[in-house]
């Protein structure tokens, strides 16, 4: 964790003010914490976050990523940035989120990203882009999955083209259940849609 710290810590030093940073939820999202204690105060400060995907359950859900970040004081009230871009808010419908992440998207990130702060399932999924799901085809920066593989069914994401203009992707891949996808990602024989983000930066605590 402190090595994908280091690394993003790195990076959005390098853009400065007002870097652009998406995050995942899950274990990766506690970077966070180690994060803020690399940058300067000003530039956390300045930072503006969105998610790269987020399951559509209440604020107050575990299953939130925004909300499991909250209470952990990793981001929100404890730990203000610039800007903050929720992809779901409590009540939202499907349709109007996707409408407001998209002109947020563009107005306050100028439809752009710096870095991505990134997790990886086992089928070697990223966001809520799974393989073989029409959600990789997507063109528009932001889509709705209703009928994702993994529970809860209904969620929104970032897709391959919003995520593909960060300049930097820092993979955080820990425990063996991802060994195998990271052998694949390395030899370059992978076909999974981690595969298909650029710029790449793993950082695991596998022997590959």
């Amino acid at each position: 964790m402190d090595v994908a710290a280091d690394e993003l810590a790195r990076e959005l030093d390098a853009v400065g003010h007002g870097a652009r940073l998406a995050v995942a939820g899950g274990s990766a999202a506690a970077v966070l914490a180690p994060l803020r204690q690399r940058l300067d105060p000003e530039l956390w400060g300045s930072l503006r976050v969105t998610w790269v995907d987020e399951r559509r359950v209440p604020k107050s859900s575990p299953d939130s990523n925004r909300g499991t970040a909250h209470r952990a004081g990793w981001l929100g009230p404890a730990a203000p940035v610039g800007l903050e871009l929720p992809l779901w808010l409590d009540e939202e419908t499907p349709r109007r989120a996707v409408k407001r992440v998209s002109h947020s998207l563009l107005e306050s990130f100028s439809g752009r990203l710096d870095v991505l702060l990134l997790g990886m399932g086992e089928d070697g999924h990223v966001a809520s882009l799974f393989p073989g799901h029409d959600a990789l085809r997507a063109t528009a920066p932001v889509v709705l999955v209703d009928d994702s593989p993994k529970e809860p069914r209904e969620r929104i994401t970032l897709t391959l083209p919003c995520l593909s203009t960060a300049a930097v992707a820092v993979l955080l891949a820990t425990g063996t259940g991802k060994r195998a996808q990271l052998m694949h990602l390395r030899s370059g024989s992978s076909h999974a849609p981690i595969a298909k983000i650029p710029h790449l930066r793993v950082v695991t605590d596998q022997a590959l």
